[in-house]
């Protein structure tokens, strides 16, 4: 009689190191992968008040558009405040901190802005535009702060045929 043997039959072992590796690599890549953005749009219509009163924070809608010929700063009621035109290739960043600072010391409540930017601006000139709306450096007993202007800021697109406004010399309020 010949005996029957039994084949051995073993279940391997599941190698799940590749898989976790894998995963240890994958989950950081898509976490920092991932876009935080959050875009508001803020309506400029806006009724009228009377001249030389300060307008209140949240009725004050101020917006800067950012396009090839130069910046211009408007608000919702009083329409343009003034027009920055490029000159020599640069953008007028001190002047428009300058009337920024102005607006903010009229208005202190007011934290938010709309910049409206044209096709084709690059990116550090968005980025300095951006920082200049934010802030702006101070001497504070004896040492230079960066003070808040208009830390909001709400981009918007304008316009491709946009062109800057007629030049203001005494734009700011």
């Amino acid at each position: 009689m010949r005996r029957r043997h039994r084949k051995l039959i073993q279940t391997p072992e599941l190698d799940i190191t590749a898989f976790m590796n894998l995963m240890i690599v994958l989950v950081p890549v898509l976490l920092l992968g991932m876009v935080f953005s959050q875009v508001r749009t803020i309506e400029l219509d806006f009724p009228g008040m009377a001249a030389g009163e300060a307008p209140l924070a949240e009725d004050f809608r101020l917006s800067v558009l950012l396009i090839a010929g130069g910046l211009e700063v408007s608000d919702s009621d009083r329409g343009l405040i003034s027009a920055l035109p490029v000159a020599q290739g640069q953008y007028d960043f001190d002047g428009l901190r300058e009337l920024l600072v102005r607006i903010k010391h009229s208005v202190p409540e007011k934290t938010d802005v709309v910049l409206e930017v044209a096709p084709g601006i690059d990116y550090q000139t968005l980025v300095t535009t951006m920082d200049t709306l934010r802030s702006y450096k101070t001497v504070v007993a004896a040492s230079v702060v960066n003070a808040e202007l208009f830390p909001d800021v709400s981009l918007a697109d304008a316009a491709e045929d946009r062109v800057l406004a007629v030049v203001t010399t005494g734009g700011a309020r």
